[in-house]
């Protein structure tokens, strides 16, 4: 299939949006990666979304990659889905109080996760993550942890270290406001490295809580786990009574149903979620061992509570997104759309000689620029992104939207159609070459 004709892309109504949103937001977005910093030009300010394509305040049409970031696992506005809302919408939309709806989905949880034998559910990732942190600092009365650099788990002061995504997109190492006795409590290491990890509990005997970690890493680009990488880390855990934490808010029922602790057979003591687990809504949560969530309140001294924990909106978004997921074949089909964009992306990197690397792993992929295997965050650093710029926008003049950052992945919905991918394909192969010259 031939690219769609390339446009330039007229957007008078975006822009007169976004010059009105910077006079009274920060950047004009609300989230930093939004404002195209790393690719230049102005944002697309997006009008409304159906399956697998957006529309801009100016009709201008997009097939999505980006999902919401990989939370739409089904793409946009899906029947089932908006249904659950609507239906919740007029029975109430925020109670403050329990609801069956929070048990129906944390059913749905432990039985694909068996590690999460309790769950608690908050409104994002990063306060699941700094709850899985507290909780693991109280369980192991320690202080120390370590992340790993280009893992991101959200803008808790713990985390803003060698962060990647956003702060790898935005050319930020760390956050100023971020006390440097807090900054001294995280360790960082190498991804992939389990030998660097093994060093830093021999030079801090007895002191760390815990080893968070992106079981695949996804905010660095898509870099997979070495072979034993994650079985090493879950050895030196518990030979050092520390607590392994994997941070699955992107890779959770992303990559199967479970996680990538389904797919690795390696067990956590905590688990974070979130993404999916909302359909697109304000939705995370954290889970583990019986004994490690009894220590949280009601039923211990880890304080943690939220408002809107648990609001009936996303619980029934969860609900309704998880039964889709579960039904038979809807991961081979998923998995099949994204091998078919994958193997097309490697034929498209042969056919141009563009120095790039394709990397994927189930519905997720990134494309490199570099002509050298990416292992951890110290090679990804090495990608070429002023060519990343060029590519993106040539994507986007051919109506193709992926994330306007190198250090981020693709994500392939079960709406993207097999139309979609070659026409995404054909996209590739032209933006590959203007992006050379």
């Amino acid at each position: 299939m031939s690219s769609p004709k390339p446009k330039k892309l007229n957007r008078p109504r975006s822009q007169e949006i976004f010059r009105r949103a910077l006079d009274v937001l920060v950047g004009g977005v609300n989230s930093p990666v939004r404002a195209f910093r790393a690719v230049g030009g102005e944002p697309i300010v997006v009008d409304r979304a159906a399956g697998a394509r957006l529309w801009d305040a100016d009709e201008n049409e997009y097939i999505d990659y980006v999902c919401s970031w990989g939370a739409l696992i089904l793409g946009h506005a899906h029947p089932n889905v908006v249904q659950a809302i609507n239906d919740q919408a007029r029975r109430g939309t925020s109670y403050g109080m329990p609801t069956e709806l929070e048990v129906e989905l944390a059913t749905r949880i432990r039985r694909a996760l068996p590690s999460c034998e309790k769950v608690r559910f908050v409104s994002s990732g990063t306060e699941a993550t700094m709850s899985a942190v507290r909780l693991a600092r109280a369980a192991t009365h320690r202080d120390l942890i370590i992340k790993f650099d280009g893992c991101y788990h959200g803008h808790s002061d713990s985390f803003l270290s060698e962060a990647g995504s956003g702060l790898a997109t935005l050319g930020i190492a760390a956050c100023p406001g971020v006390p440097q006795a807090l900054a001294a409590l995280t360790l960082n290491a190498p991804y992939n490295d389990a030998a660097a990890v093994g060093k830093l509990f021999a030079e801090n005997p007895n002191k760390i809580a815990a080893i968070i970690v992106e079981p695949i890493a996804a905010n660095m680009g898509l870099v997979p786990p070495a072979d034993g990488f994650l079985k090493s880390l879950r050895e030196l855990a518990t030979r050092h009574g520390a607590l392994l934490i994997f941070d699955e808010v992107i890779t959770g029922f992303r990559v199967c149903y479970g996680g990538a602790q389904t797919l690795s057979g390696i067990t956590p003591d905590l688990t974070t979620l979130g993404k999916i687990i909302g359909a697109g809504l304000p939705v995370a949560a954290y889970g583990g061992r019986r004994d490690l969530m009894d220590q949280v309140a009601p039923l211990g001294p880890v304080y943690q509570a939220g408002t809107l924990s648990g609001n009936p909106l996303a619980m029934s978004a969860g609900i309704a997104s998880l039964d889709l997921l579960a039904a038979p074949g809807f991961y081979e089909s998923l998995d099949a759309l994204a091998k078919r964009l994958g193997d097309g992306i490697t034929s498209a990197l042969r056919e141009t000689a563009a120095p790039a690397t394709a990397v994927r792993t189930g519905s997720l992929l990134t494309l490199f620029f570099s002509p050298n295997p990416i292992k951890n965050y110290a090679d990804a650093k090495k990608c070429d992104t002023k060519r990343f710029a060029v590519f993106f926008q040539a994507m986007l003049e051919r109506g193709i939207f992926i994330a306007p950052s190198q250090f981020e992945a693709m994500f392939v919905s079960s709406a993207h159609t097999a139309a979609d991918i070659d026409r995404t394909i054909a996209a590739f192969r032209e933006s590959l070459l203007l992006s050379a010259e």
